[in-house]
């Protein structure tokens, strides 16, 4: 009783078709990439025991505690309105209330992750054994088209197993980053000073005769890279993949010993990846990254993060050789005036500042937000990063914005 009101019981929530439907639920929102685990599921449970089966109160207590991702709204209601649905009674009502037509109605175009997860398993379960030579050749064309198909896929439009296939690809692309002449030296043959203690070495072994000049050249070492990933909501898909892809393609048996890299994660506030990016497997580097990042799919405050990084990190820029990463789509909610202030201040300490931006895959995308605008004034270029092609072609564009 409550002020004298019966409140009506829906019995037992664990049990019975209820629970059945609430668990297919939470797999298929597994099935499209949304973190659901057992706790979230209990508190579903509970959440339907109070406000009820009503339709409206039903989703908005599934929706309050079953998603904590702003992404995961979306594809959590067309996953809602799909499965707790009866399409026998919607297509007799429709029938009765609309006139015939030859016509067919237009399926319903979902995102990539609604479908996959709504997409039958049973044809699978009741198709026939493959054999394995057959095997073989399948998965060998399904690869081949795989590849072809999402070699220019926009990271943000694929599916949640699309998406890791091209995460695993994304590790096997190279990043070589160009190199400069240190001021430490080596002995070389093109050298500019002679290598006296080289010399005296030879002439000890020849008997005092001085064949050759043994001469000193500068190593060569790749240019300090400076990495700062916008990890707000709206680069959420591409954060994570770009994150995995750089990791592996600087790591030192891909560029080489030598490299200095520092990353950085912003959002609303700064967060130091660079002990994770110490680790040798991406994996690892990914967890270790995700529990560091504590406003990670939230806003963006790109200004206070580059004074952060101003005033705590400053030196971590190595002079003006530094090759600054600024990956974001400009999306700021800070005040415009930090912004262009502390981009300023990056451009002056750095070698090259070059901003990569997921938005440049829109053929008249234009920088007229108030962050992108600032970005653009002050980046030295600006590239592409929305899908595999363009992480092929990075390394060709850095070093032609580099001879710029």
């Amino acid at each position: 009783m409550a002020g004298g009101t019966p409140i009506s019981q829906l019995g037992d929530a664990r049990t019975g078709k209820l629970a059945d439907n609430l668990t297919g639920f939470g797999r298929t929102l597994r099935r499209a990439g949304v973190p659901v685990d057992a706790a979230r599921m209990a508190l579903a449970q509970q959440a339907v025991m109070l406000v009820g089966v009503e339709r409206a109160d039903f989703g908005a207590a599934l929706e309050s505690v079953l998603i904590s991702r702003e992404q995961d709204r979306l594809v959590f209601r067309e996953l809602f309105d799909a499965y707790f649905k009866n399409p026998a009674i919607a297509q007799k009502l429709l029938a009765q209330m609309l006139p015939s037509a030859e016509a067919k109605a237009n399926p319903v175009k979902r995102r990539p992750r609604v479908s996959e997860a709504l997409a039958p398993v049973h044809a699978a379960r009741n198709a026939p054994p493959v054999r394995e030579d057959e095997k073989i050749d399948l998965d060998a064309a399904m690869t081949a088209s795989d590849r072809q198909r999402l070699h220019h896929a926009d990271f943000h439009q694929l599916s949640a197993s699309e998406y890791l296939l091209v995460e695993r690809l994304a590790r096997d692309i190279a990043l070589p980053l160009p190199h400069y002449a240190a001021r430490r030296t080596r002995p070389g043959a093109r050298g500019s000073r002679p290598h006296w203690p080289g010399a005296m070495q030879q002439a000890a072994r020849t008997g005092g005769e001085l064949l050759t000049l043994p001469r000193l050249q500068r190593r060569q070492q790749p240019l300090p890279l400076l990495v700062l990933v916008d990890v707000s909501g709206s680069m959420e898909r591409y954060a994570r993949l770009l994150l995995a892809f750089l990791h592996a393609a600087t790591a030192p048996r891909h560029a080489g010993p030598g490299l200095r890299r520092d990353v950085f994660a912003f959002g609303m506030g700064l967060t130091d990846l660079t002990p994770a990016f110490k680790l040798g497997d991406t994996d690892a580097m990914l967890e270790v990254a995700g529990q560091a990042i504590a406003d990670f799919a939230g806003g963006t405050r790109m200004g206070d993060s580059l004074a952060a990084l101003r005033l705590q990190h400053a030196r971590r820029l190595v002079g003006r050789r530094t090759l600054v990463l600024l990956i974001s789509d400009g999306l700021d909610t800070g005040a415009p005036e930090v912004l262009e202030r502390e981009l300023g201040w990056l451009r002056r300490h750095s070698g090259r500042l070059l901003w990569l931006n997921p938005l440049l895959r829109f053929g008249g995308y234009a920088p007229t937000a108030r962050g992108a605008a600032a970005l653009h004034r002050q980046a030295h270029g600006m590239l592409a990063v929305h899908n595999l092609a363009r992480l092929q072609d990075l390394a060709g564009s850095l070093a032609a914005l580099l001879r710029q």
